[in-house]
């Protein structure tokens, strides 16, 4: 038996894709391998933000070799995320569908929010500080900035701009000069604008920078002042004149910067002058961890039963409220039914009774605003609040299981998932549904005495002795009930 198993975290960057593997040693992460291929995907995108083939093509084959690292790693092991191109492309289902048949692994793709989170876990396990620290990661598309102090972000933020974006944007055809770069300034200190304020009232005594712009970027900048370990502001003024001397991108010859870098740093530079220059920074120091170390902290909480997304939905259910006794009689009545139902419906997702759970912890969250339209309500919060530890994919199976979990099922507000087929989805409605209809009392009473079955498009329940000629409510309940879920091609039948 192996006491070690294990885990491996791949980053799909916009300019490069990693993959590190992992294994547990009396709680602390030991790295064991590290691949790293460069694929340059938000050069694909084109002006309507959809992927090139080409681009896709760069991406299978880099997936192609990580999947043969990754041959004999269970699902549960492997953890995928994607970042900003794949946030951008319209044409995501496109790739995800070619990627399925080469990669066998679940893909996420993270919201900006949650990239920023995971960057600053994967500096936090590695870089031990007092005092609040800002962090900053410059990617392909885009930059994530973060203040926070041990364990625990402060502020975050992903804004769109990266060293191959803004190189497109300001140096598209390889020409170098002092207005272009302060074109490209001048659009970075604008994103930062909006967050500002916010930032510097927050402080922080020390700044990292993580990810493979500010590693070339110190690079440049040490072997020119005898293996400097950090970043000053000086430091970026000098490399951005060296590169205006240049005149062409084709023509940067500088030490440090290697020749797949070449094409992409000029953007990359022009974003951390602006950050240095519009907060005020002195030094920048670098750290080699980021996005991937945090994925595996993360997989490593996962693993010990410390999901952090558990501890998200318990904080947002603390924040509005919820009757928690109403939450849990819920959430139990849910499983119930679901491992009644999980094999004739084929439900096999292994998220699935953690999202009726949490789902039953959040339906109500929407009395906050009004009891009229609730589940709209809730769904809204869900869907628009920041969850740490979800993806976007998981934020919107969730926010979709709330949204109808009572009145009608409209399907074409339902919408189409990454993850999970729609018909699956209708199945977990169906028994969040249920599982509230059953406990529409508010008491502290056990679920009907029945029995329940399934075939593919319907349930059966059964109930005892003359149990719904009892409880009338509850049968007419079941009575409309069957109209709303005949409508979506589950037949509910009662006897």
């Amino acid at each position: 038996m192996n006491d070690h198993p294990s885990i491996a975290a791949v980053d799909l960057g916009s300019n490069s894709f990693h993959l590190v593997v992992a294994r547990e040693v009396d709680g602390t992460l030991q790295i064991l391998h590290k691949e790293k291929q460069r694929v340059y995907l938000a050069d694909g995108l084109d002006d309507k933000f959809r992927l090139s083939q080409q681009a896709i093509d760069r991406a299978l084959i880099v997936l192609k070799q990580f999947a043969k690292t990754l041959q004999d790693f269970p699902a549960c092991n492997v953890k995928v995320a994607a970042t900003y191109t794949f946030r951008r492309a319209k044409n995501i289902h496109a790739f995800l569908t070619q990627a399925n048949k080469v990669f066998p692994f679940h893909i996420d793709v993270i919201a900006g929010q949650e990239e920023a989170r995971l960057i600053y876990q994967g500096v936090a396990h590695y870089v031990h500080n007092e005092d609040n620290r800002l962090v900053i990661d410059i990617g392909g598309g885009s930059t994530e900035l973060i203040v926070g102090r041990h364990f625990k972000h402060k502020l975050l933020t992903s804004r769109n701009m990266g060293c191959v974006s803004y190189t497109n944007q300001f140096f598209s055809d390889g020409i170098i000069n002092g207005k272009r770069f302060n074109k490209a300034e001048i659009k970075a200190e604008q994103e930062i604008e909006a967050i500002f304020a916010n930032y510097i009232s927050e402080g922080w005594k020390s700044v990292i920078g993580t990810s493979g712009t500010i590693k070339s970027i110190l690079a440049m900048v040490s072997a020119q002042n005898l293996h400097q370990p950090c970043i000053t502001y000086d430091d970026l003024l000098t490399l951005k004149q060296q590169f205006i001397k240049a005149k062409k991108i084709d023509n940067l010859e500088i030490e440090g910067l290697t020749p797949e870098r070449q094409q992409s740093m000029c953007g990359g530079l022009a974003i951390l002058i602006a950050i240095f220059r519009e907060f005020a920074i002195t030094e920048l120091t670098y750290s080699d961890f980021s996005l991937r170390e945090g994925l595996l902290h993360e997989m490593q909480q996962k693993l010990a039963d410390k999901d952090i997304r558990s501890n998200t939905i318990n904080n947002v259910s603390d924040r509005y409220t919820v009757d928690k006794a109403h939450a849990t009689r819920v959430s139990d009545t849910a499983i119930w039914l679901y491992e009644r139902l999980k094999s004739p419906w084929q439900l096999n997702n292994k998220d699935d009774v953690a999202l009726l759970i949490w789902a039953a912890k959040l339906h109500e969250i929407g009395l906050s605003i009004n009891s009229s339209g609730i589940n709209k309500h809730s769904a809204y919060i869900v869907a628009n609040s920041q969850l740490p530890g979800f993806t976007q994919q998981e934020q919107l199976i969730l926010s979709s299981l709330i949204r109808f979990y009572r009145k009608k099922i409209k399907l074409d507000e339902l919408s189409e998932f990454i993850t999970i087929s729609q018909q699956q989805v209708l199945k977990l409605i169906t028994i969040l549904r249920l599982a509230i209809l059953f406990n529409q009392k508010r008491q502290v009473s056990q679920k009907p005495n029945m029995e329940i079955s399934a075939n593919s498009t319907g349930l059966f329940i059964k109930f005892c002795d003359n149990y719904l000629q009892e409880h009338t409510l509850l049968q007419a309940d079941l009575e409309l009930e069957q109209r709303y879920l005949k409508k979506v091609g589950i037949a509910l039948n009662c006897s």
